[in-house]
């Protein structure tokens, strides 16, 4: 399975055979001024709410991809709109795709789309697939429905927002990995704005005094889990 980090929340997994592209937000983030967006690839987007930093490049790259858009039932209905045909709209429940099974978590957070209007609510995600059980937050704060992940699936890696303000900061995500039970995480939501910003050296070392692994990859950094 691998890992492409490409800014904020957005990433690429490549597993099963299928590329899955997340919370796609590139074109406007001055940190990922070297991707090539029209390089990326992609089966299907997952989006976990609808603020502009998860969506900024959703219709664009769903037309270019002709990926199939997993989301909440607004902002599939939104994406429809802009002509978007390929969407699989879902909510707090799971579903088993030929690839693998995806599971909508509760996120605290909020969610509007970028035109004013209800992005619904807000969500994270939990994929099994190649074996492997990984768990993307999305835009939260710590929450204590986090345990419950911990009676379902044994995970092998949490990938979860860091950079506080909007959302969980490193201290929370530890705790938040001691509820669902998981050492290796990826950090996402961090850096990209003023409010976000973190060291990540002590970020890096508050996990490994807890014999835990935070892994922070560079924005076009591709990683094997």
């Amino acid at each position: 399975m691998k890992f492409t980090y490409y800014g904020q929340s957005c990433f690429l997994l490549e597993a099963a055979g299928k590329k899955l592209l997340f919370d796609p937000f590139i074109s406007h983030n001055p940190l990922a001024k070297h991707i090539d967006i029209k390089s990326i690839e992609a089966d299907y987007i997952l989006v976990s709410h609808g603020h502009g930093d998860h969506v900024a490049d959703l219709v664009s790259l769903a037309k270019q991809t002709q990926a199939t858009v997993i989301a909440m039932p607004e902002i599939t209905d939104w994406v429809a709109k802009q002509g978007i045909e390929k969407v699989h709209g879902m909510n707090f429940g799971k579903f088993t795709f030929d690839w693998g099974a995806v599971r909508m978590v509760p996120a605290t957070h909020s969610s509007g789309l970028p035109d004013g209007s209800y992005g619904g609510n807000p969500a994270g995600f939990v994929l099994e697939l190649d074996g492997k059980q990984i768990y993307f937050a999305g835009d939260t704060g710590l929450t204590i429905e986090m345990k419950v992940l911990a009676d379902i699936y044994n995970l092998d890696y949490a990938i979860l927002p860091i950079g506080g303000n909007y959302t969980m900061d490193v201290d929370d995500a530890l705790i938040a990995t001691k509820y669902f039970d998981c050492d290796k995480v990826i950090g996402v939501h961090y850096n990209t704005f003023p409010v976000i910003e973190i060291d990540a050296k002590v970020a890096v070392d508050k996990f490994e005094r807890e014999k835990k692994t935070l892994l922070l990859p560079e924005i076009g950094e591709t990683i094997s889990l």
